[in-house]
């Protein structure tokens, strides 16, 4: 994987030992993140484990309680330093789009532009860039969702900032059309190679979006990797549990072997023998004639998948994921066995 960041420039963002609280609750504990120039980077979390605030104090919102932020090598914060928003040449595209509505399309563009000969020009070049030109005396109101967004993309960019700052900015649209658009937007960042970081709740955008995914956690940064990596080889149980769906069953590591409930297996990570949780994918659990008997409890029809909850021997639940067109009912006894190597992170009992 490669980004502009070669021949010795600094990474487009770094956060070293970010720590913020909020009337003595902490919310962002020691946070460290490194994201190279160029790259798209999705701070991944759920709701309330600090991603928001770590993006305003990016941004200039928020003063840190601790630590160091710098774009391209310069500090915007530390114990000594804080840049105001504004002079930080950091650009937002927030939740909404929040565009001007007594604006047109060619003047919300315009906003974070200073007067020069060729901001015309400029408005004009972004706008071609996310396939909008023709709209440019149009009202937002007389635009899509999805336009909007563009749009506001487009304003964000047109300001020349060192680095973009996306806020769940697709959050507000309907499934269909995210897809679209974040595809459309992760285009245009990628063309114009600016470093961007998103900030998403959202499992399948920050996945199919980012070249790498920070996992943030009760306000800790549990893992940064590719996409992949993530999900193939989580740091830790937690993140195991939040990307993706995750089976975790007891189970136990002796001689490299992991021993559970549905025989043994190769491990794909590192584990030291004793107790541990396993954790397994649905897609692993497959039907195999000469496999462990389960029987299916519940079944989901997702279109093209079916999730099928089964029931094994020692109570044990699993889910399978197959295609939609299996014939397997509720009642219905199944054998399984797992496909590839499973993950074994320490059991404390």
């Amino acid at each position: 994987m490669s980004f502009g960041d070669e021949g010795g420039r600094p990474p487009g963002l770094e956060v070293i030992g970010v720590e913020k609280s909020f009337g003595g609750t902490s919310v962002l504990r020691g946070v460290d993140l490194q994201v190279p120039t160029g790259a798209l980077v999705a701070v991944l979390g759920p709701s309330g484990c600090g991603k928001t605030t770590l993006l305003r104090a990016v941004a200039g919102f928020l003063p840190v309680d601790a630590g160091t932020i710098r774009v391209d090598g310069r500090v915007l914060a530390d114990d000594r330093t804080w840049i105001a928003p504004e002079r930080r040449r950091v650009g937002i595209v927030p939740q909404e789009g929040a565009l001007f509505p007594h604006l047109s399309v060619g003047e919300n563009v315009a906003f974070g532009i200073a007067r020069a000969p060729d901001r015309a020009a400029r408005v004009r070049r972004w706008l071609d860039i996310v396939g909008l030109a023709h709209a440019i005396d149009a009202r937002p109101h007389e635009l899509s969702g999805g336009q909007q967004h563009r749009v506001a993309l487009a304003r964000a960019l047109a300001a020349d900032p060192a680095l973009v700052l996306l806020d769940e900015p697709f959050s507000s649209l309907d499934a269909g059309l995210r897809a679209q658009v974040r595809a459309e937007i992760a285009d245009v960042l990628r063309h114009d190679g600016r470093t961007a970081v998103l900030v998403t709740h959202d499992q399948h955008e920050a996945l199919s979006m980012a070249d790498l995914v920070a996992v943030l956690l009760d306000g800790v940064l549990q893992q940064v990797a590719p996409p992949d990596e993530v999900y193939r080889r989580p740091a830790t149980l937690a993140v195991a549990r939040f990307v993706g769906e995750a089976i975790v069953l007891d189970a136990r590591v002796r001689d490299g072997m992991a021993e559970g409930p549905l025989g043994r297996h190769p491990l794909a990570n590192d584990a030291s023998d004793g107790a541990v949780h396993l954790v397994l994918r649905p897609e692993q659990i497959v039907r195999s004639a000469d496999g462990v008997e389960t029987v299916a409890v519940r079944r989901t029809f997702t279109g093209p998948d079916l999730l099928v909850e089964l029931r094994c021997t020692g109570g044990e639940l699993l889910t399978c994921r197959t295609t939609g067109d299996a014939a397997i009912a509720v009642g219905d006894p199944v054998r399984v066995t797992v496909r590839g190597p499973v993950l074994a992170y320490p059991r404390h009992d």
